[in-house]
């Protein structure tokens, strides 16, 4: 018998999940059908739009995802601590670009006066927002829902397209998360669909050694398909980086994964040429390890490394201080 999700995510025993999404029938969520010869290759971006602008808007990270032909990948970390500091302003500005919202939230955001009873029941949805913002089943209602709807339009139908609830597994210790992320991130190597890890397009290692996420490309992607009802530039909403690795544990307060990244690169690497029985692929014996292939140092990768976390700062200017016009 199925349990319900609250039952299987606990924060107190770990922040880490490995989630699964699987497409109906096996139908072709992105790739080339071999039997029809269609391409749906496009819909990679799709999600991996959805899925960066999603975690910039939830207080969840991203540790690592593979967007494969039928299926998608997640490792995900809880963070409700950073919900903390959000005013009732940054909730409602994160929660209505994805929700119209409703008309007192509407009235509220575009500044108009409100009685003192009206503005208590904003506040109480705002909290209510906040906790759906560091939810996992709110996050993949909101990637899944709609993914679908914009397939079932491209393929003139209607119906299911997943074929069930996301599936969650939980990562209670530090080995089980970096095999999961190893695990994800060889995902396109073993599917034989590509050579190496770095080679595989629309994952979290690609994305790490060659950051090129485009944000204004993917809002604008995500409004035309009405899967976003408005994300503003300007108003100080950022693209959030993928989950640091922040080496080895030190006293000071760490919230990234607790691995060094040339390390993890050089796991992935071993792990990649082991061949698995049931697997079609793995890294080429004879290639140089990634590192050489990456032509860096240790040295080089450092920078680098440092350059890739400053790169998703926050770009665009904050909103300029708005006047107070909620009093009655």
């Amino acid at each position: 018998m199925t349990q319900p999700r609250e039952t299987l995510v606990s924060i107190t025993d770990t922040p880490y999940y490995h989630l699964i999404s699987r497409c109906v029938r096996r139908t072709f969520l992105c790739g080339v059908d071999h039997k029809t010869g269609k391409s749906y290759e496009h819909r990679r971006q799709w999600i991996e739009d959805r899925l960066r602008i999603l975690s910039s808007l939830f207080a969840i990270d991203l540790c690592s995802y593979a967007v494969m032909s039928n299926h998608l990948h997640l490792v995900v970390k809880l963070c409700p601590e950073q919900s903390d500091n959000w005013t009732t302003d940054e909730i409602l500005q994160r929660w209505t670009s994805l929700f119209k919202g409703p008309l007192l939230v509407q009235k509220w955001l575009r500044g108009e006066s409100l009685i003192a009873a009206e503005r208590e029941i904003v506040i109480k949805i705002a909290e209510v927002y906040r906790k759906r913002l560091t939810s996992i089943s709110w996050l993949m209602k909101c990637l899944n829902e709609p993914i679908a709807r914009a397939a079932n339009k491209e393929d003139l139908c209607t119906g299911h397209f997943w074929e069930s609830r996301f599936k969650s597994q939980a990562l209670l210790t530090e080995e089980n998360l970096l095999s999961c992320m190893a695990y994800v991130d060889l995902n396109p190597v073993r599917a034989s669909m590509a050579a190496t890890p770095e080679a595989s397009e629309h994952t979290s290692i690609k994305e790490r050694l060659q950051p090129r996420f485009d944000l204004e490309r993917a809002v604008e992607r995500q409004i035309q398909q009405q899967s976003l009802q408005s994300f503003d530039l300007s108003s100080g909403l950022f693209i959030k980086p993928l989950a640091k690795f922040e080496g080895s544990v030190t006293q000071k307060r760490q919230t990234g994964i607790l691995f060094d990244l040339e390390a993890y690169l050089e796991l992935v690497d071993y792990t990649g040429r082991l061949l698995h029985p049931t697997k079609r692929g793995a890294i080429s014996e004879l290639l140089p390890p990634i590192l050489q292939r990456l032509n860096l140092s240790s040295k080089i990768w450092l920078e680098q490394a440092t350059k890739f976390e400053a790169c998703y700062q926050k770009q665009f200017a904050k909103p300029r201080a708005r006047k107070n016009t909620h009093a009655a």
